[in-house]
């Protein structure tokens, strides 16, 4: 018998004690609801064939049949599990007591797989064995019937009954090898028979595999079923719709001869129809095709989110070109990088946005792109210029570049077909129609900038622009929310948080939202419960998917709150495949862990002129060939009801703000600083606060810092630039030399809890204890930290912590003013005085909300 332990059961001393201390639990797989705790079994019998090549594998390797029986165990549950030491419970001798077993499959061979089963069961035998056999096993399996193969851990009690028998206290699978069978008993309410029926075949698809080939890894080759593998390689996937043969700015050509004068664009005051928005484009289309722009050739565009920037984009894909967006804020070194890598010929930008341009574009001399103003590109005339260029699906359509790990950033190439299959399916999803409204609120780097621009023209919905004053600024954002009666809308989590406070606040009338969608980072099933307590009319679309597969691959649309232990990432959209594999992109047990990858229409072409990282994330699909899979690096797994549950990462990536930020292109950027000989950087969350950056430093003597956050603000965007940063002499190392991670995370959290306040450093005046009051749920500390000289950035907080003290304030003071006052006694002397000496912005202004933090 082998049992592997329900970790989350209260475990007693002994074995149980030391199995739920170390081991990952089973998923549980059982798609209705768990009837009444009981126990099942399934059994299968044992090829004779399969039988004799177990006995003579074993003796080959000088090692009993229980060994190599062991051995392929240790496989299964490390596939289950996801965790290649595995740990499970042994019942071992005439007493049948469990006794903990551990076998560690990260081993080169089957043979050294199936040496450590054998050492592994000696230890929990607890009998000597110097002949490097486990014959003298024998001497504890009393039971004749069990005959030439004995199991490899004896039950009396189940040897001859071949029923369910009760599992031990806390257990939810045991596996009984006998002669002629194998069964595997369960647990009913954690696992189905279907799911046990599989676990069963595992284990004699993974005997078989390990006895083929001793020689080969042992992790070779896949576990599953014909059954099973099929239906996660098409059970599973999108639903298949044959894409229209028309690129997406051609869709909006129709729109703009089916309805010219119908509003597809508004910014502030400013507003165009469908006949402006394509002749506009049209114009700066023909510019580019005037100076000589090719098929594919990269297009920059360095704007503010402006009417211009947005007939930019529509433009560069009428043209033929690839569109790139660059942010008028961001470093020039940052600019003239992605630039350089990305290859551009043009790049089309506004005066008030050219500043860093300009400096980037000084740097790169005669090899940088022709620089375009947009208003001289559309007051340009070209009328022997045709703007109808021919556009395959396969054509390069944006680049988006994203943080990378060397310290150089990646640009993401994806292609018309991608595109437009994603732009479909979040006018699906999401409910676009031409009596929309679609709110465009992401910064133009960020992929769902593009959608949120463009989907609603292919169907002849109007897109608002909203300016990232007002994105900042919640009272205005929801107000204009409600002024353009906008019907669709995407947040970040975190900033949908800030929204969700001040409805809870100040409840606000919405009536013509329809949907809202969250992405960017994982959101918090708090989050949604609090949602629905302010909005239960409008849904909820957890969408998730990646740059380099054409933006998001999975919709949740909720309607009310998950019984989910987390929110589920969806099912896949249309022509779109997700498989959850092992390293060596097999796919897993339906409910194990594995890593979540992609393939389909969706899957961009790599990295721009990064041939050695295309190579590492793009690769061919095993399943599917001729077709591309991307490597996503998230971990996930299928839940019963056939939709992705996200386990987060295993690497230093991160999403912070809904940016995906690579923790080595901070690393490596650090240790560009004279004198620092290591760096490292940890994400630090205090309860009630959200995530935010530390970075810690290894030099004989401090840098300044602010020479050191003027090296990083030169090279990357400040989304990447950690608020704290920290000096050590050395960095702590783990016993195999690397920098100990785990231990500079708990560091960040004890270096950032502030000291109790005392004297004179106490919150002094009623604003400035009023004010305390709202900072500490924001910082995540109690009230009684927060001193009159404490700081709100370097306590921990961000830009939209700050957003949420400005609604708590009531929109006393907003983004500018604190942050030209973040020290507490700085702020409150400014409500005062504002205030002419009395309580700011009423009463009690100060007092927080009784909602949660984020």
């Amino acid at each position: 018998m082998t049992t592997v332990q329900d970790t989350a059961t209260s475990a007693r001393p002994d074995w149980r004690a030391v199995v739920a201390s170390g081991a990952t639990p089973l998923p549980a797989w059982h798609p209705g609801p768990p009837g009444p705790e009981r126990t099942g079994s399934r059994v299968a019998p044992v090829p004779a064939d399969l039988g004799a090549i177990v006995r003579r594998v074993a003796h080959d390797h000088g090692v009993g049949v229980g060994s190599v029986v062991l051995a392929a165990h240790a496989r299964v549950v490390a596939a289950l599990t996801g965790e290649p030491d595995t740990l499970t419970a042994l019942a071992v001798g005439p007493d049948h007591e469990p006794r903990p077993c551990r076998v560690d499959t990260g081993v080169a061979s089957g043979s050294e797989l199936i040496a450590a089963a054998h050492a592994a069961l000696v230890r929990a035998a607890g009998v000597p064995d110097p002949e490097g056999t486990d014959r003298t096993l024998a001497a504890l399996r009393t039971d004749p019937a069990v005959g030439t193969w004995p199991p490899t851990v004896l039950d009396t009690t189940a040897a001859e009954d071949p029923g369910p028998a009760p599992l031990p206290d806390a257990a939810v699978l045991r596996v009984v090898w006998g002669v002629t069978a194998l069964r595997v008993d369960h647990r009913a309410d954690v696992l189905d028979d279907d799911a046990a029926g599989r676990v069963l075949g595992y284990h004699l698809t993974a005997l078989r595999q390990l006895t083929a080939d001793p020689a080969a890894p042992p992790t070779r080759g896949c576990l599953l079923g014909p059954e099973e593998l099929a239906f996660q390689v098409d059970g599973l996937a999108g639903p298949t719709r044959e894409l229209p043969d028309r690129r997406p700015h051609d869709l909006v050509r129709d729109q703009a001869a089916l309805r010219p004068d119908a509003v597809a664009l508004v910014r502030g005051e400013e507003s165009w129809t469908y006949h402006e928005l394509d002749e506009r484009s049209d114009a700066i289309a023909r510019a580019l095709l005037a100076r000589g722009l090719g098929a594919e050739d990269v297009v920059a565009v360095v704007a503010e989110r402006t009417v211009g920037w947005a007939a930019c984009v529509l433009a560069i894909l009428k043209a033929g070109g690839a569109y790139l967006p660059l942010e008028p804020h961001f470093p020039a070194d940052r600019i003239a990088t992605v630039l350089t890598r990305a290859g551009a010929r043009f790049v089309l930008t506004e005066p008030d946005a050219a500043t860093t341009l300009d400096e980037a574009l000084a740097g790169l001399g005669a090899a940088g792109p022709t620089r375009l103003l947009v208003a001289e590109a559309w007051a340009e005339h070209h009328p022997d210029v045709d703007p109808h260029v021919e556009v395959g699906p396969e054509r390069l359509a944006y680049l988006y570049f994203t943080s990378g790990s060397t310290g150089e950033p990646k640009g993401a190439m994806c292609e018309h077909a991608g595109m437009l299959n994603h732009l479909l399916a979040k006018i699906d999803d999401m409910g676009v129609d031409e009596h929309s409204v679609v709110a465009q609120t992401a910064p133009q780097c960020f992929d769902i900038s593009l959608w949120q621009l463009v989907a609603g023209w292919l169907v002849g919905a109007t897109t608002v622009l909203v300016e990232q004053e007002a994105v900042l600024d919640v009272p205005r954002f929801v107000d204009l929310l409600a002024r353009h009666r906008v019907t669709v809308a995407q947040l970040v989590p975190s900033y949908l948080d800030v929204v969700v406070s001040y409805l809870e606040q100040t409840p606000v009338a919405l009536p013509d939202l329809r949907r809202v969608a969250v992405t960017g980072e994982a959101v918090k099933k708090e989050l949604v419960v609090r949602w629905f307590a302010v909005r239960p009319d409008v849904p909820l679309v957890n969408a998730y998917g990646l740059t380099e597969t054409s933006d998001d691959t999975n919709h949740e649309v909720l309607t009310a709150v998950p019984d989910h232990e987390r929110v589920p990432l969806g099912p896949a959209v249309q022509n779109v495949r997700v498989y959850v594999v092992d390293p060596a992109l097999q796919p897993v047990p339906l409910g194990a862990p594995g890593e979540i990858v992609f393939s389909g229409v969706c899957v961009g072409r790599g990295y721009v002129n990064d041939p050695d990282r295309t190579r590492a994330a793009f690769v061919p699909d095993p399943l599917r060939p001729g077709e591309r899979l991307y490597r996503s690096g998230d971990q996930g797994r299928w839940l019963p009801d056939g939709k992705l549950d996200f386990l987060g990462r295993r690497d230093h990536q991160v999403k912070i703000s809904g940016f995906r930020i690579e923790i080595g292109e901070i690393e490596n950027t650090m240790l560009r600083a004279p004198g620092v000989r290591d760096a490292a950087v940890v994400v630090s969350e205090r309860p009630g606060r959200g995530k935010q950056l530390v970075g810690f430093y290894g030099a004989a003597a401090p840098v300044p810092d602010d020479e050191l956050r003027g090296l990083l603000a030169a090279s990357l965007p400040h989304y990447m630039v950690p608020p704290v940063l920290h000096h050590r002499d050395a960095l702590p190392v783990t016993a195999n030399g690397k920098i100990d991670r785990k231990a500079l995370t708990a560091l960040a959290l004890e270096l950032d809890a502030p000291a109790d306040p005392v004297g004179d450093t106490a919150p002094l005046t009623p604003t400035e204890q009023r004010l305390a009051a709202v900072w500490a749920p924001l910082l995540g500390v109690d009230e009684s930290a927060i001193g009159r000289d404490a700081h709100f950035f370097e306590r921990g907080g961000s830009s939209l912590l700050a957003v949420k003290m400005a609604v708590r304030l009531q929109k006393a003071v907003g983004l500018p003013e604190i942050g030209a006052h973040p020290v507490l006694a700085d702020l409150a002397a400014l409500l005062d005085e504002r205030s002419g000496g009395s309580d700011p912005a009423g009463s009690d202004p100060a007092t927080p909300d009784p909602s949660p933090a984020p």
